[in-house]
């Protein structure tokens, strides 16, 4: 009997510990789901050396409201925007020509994926529709009710609606949050 226990709890503590996890792809995978399930895609673009890409992901990406809603409603890429994967993306192909592996862990050369997206600054979540085309970057450290509003707002088409700042503005002072920092 003890050790049914430990065995069922040894699974309650798995599941648990994956329950707060986002579904990774690769983008090549999310472009491929999307053809046979649609939804949009969020785009995790870091860099190695960078401290608060690192914080987005340790307090944003692994808080229990930010990952149900991510994985029920988007495809999650993470993109090292100075890697060197190849990316496919509309017939073409972007890589890292200048990558140097010696230069991993610290400031590398840009991927040309990142320069095609006009990232300019680390962290940037992209967002995509379900056809794989760009909605628009978010630059910058999001909290999980940071990212609430635009995860939100890009699922449900709100931005459609946003014509101008005034707007913008409007439906950013009447959302109320609801995850739990």
């Amino acid at each position: 009997m003890k050790k049914f226990i430990l065995t069922t709890l040894f699974i309650f503590t798995l599941i648990s510990i994956q329950a707060q996890e986002i579904n990774w792809v690769t983008l090549d995978k999310a472009l491929e789901l999307q053809k046979k399930n649609p939804k949009k895609i969020i785009m995790d673009v870091y860099t190695n050396w960078c401290g608060p890409c690192k914080l987005l992901d340790k307090n944003t990406f692994h808080n229990k409201d930010v990952v149900a809603y991510v994985n029920e409603n988007y495809y999650a890429v993470k993109f090292n925007a100075e890697g060197n994967s190849t990316i496919q993306y509309k017939d073409q192909s972007f890589g890292n020509p200048r990558y140097d592996a010696n230069k991993a862990n610290t400031r590398n050369s840009s991927h040309q994926f990142s320069s095609y997206m006009g990232i300019r600054a680390y962290p940037t979540i992209v967002f995509m529709n379900e056809q794989g085309d760009f909605i628009m970057p978010i630059p910058g450290y999001r909290t999980p009710q940071q990212l609430e509003l635009f995860l939100k707002m890009f699922k449900n088409n709100d931005h459609k609606k946003m014509t101008s700042k005034e707007k913008f503005e409007e439906y950013y002072n009447a959302f109320k949050p609801t995850f739990v920092n």
